[in-house]
């Protein structure tokens, strides 16, 4: 089924923003900022994945779940969604674990 791959992205970021925005972690408390980290994160890889491409170490494989829409040669449309997905999950991430960490640490300086 063609587009699977985006549709499952797309319902994956909405689900961490649903989070993020709830719980006010990185988008939530910083919108500017933390959407300034994942344009700068997915331009980074990129240029990674295209530098990959160049030197035939990543290739496009064939899949059916694949909208089949290239950015350029072995670059498929869902790989920048991908990756703009994988900055910010990393974000929400780290500051979950930071309030995880300043909680223990709370906890401990109470006791």
């Amino acid at each position: 089924m063609a587009g699977l791959y985006l549709v499952a992205l797309t319902v994956s970021a909405l689900g961490v923003l649903a989070v993020d925005l709830r719980h006010r972690l990185a988008l939530g408390a910083a919108p500017g900022r933390k959407l300034l980290l994942i344009a700068c994160g997915t331009v980074f890889l990129l240029v990674w994945d295209i530098a990959g491409i160049a030197s035939g170490v990543f290739v496009r494989g064939d899949s059916p779940l694949l909208l089949g829409v290239d950015l350029a040669p072995h670059l498929p449309l869902e790989e920048p969604v991908f990756l703009a997905f994988l900055c910010h999950l990393t974000l929400v991430v780290h500051a979950i674990a930071l309030r995880v960490a300043a909680r223990r640490r709370a906890g401990r300086e109470a006791a």
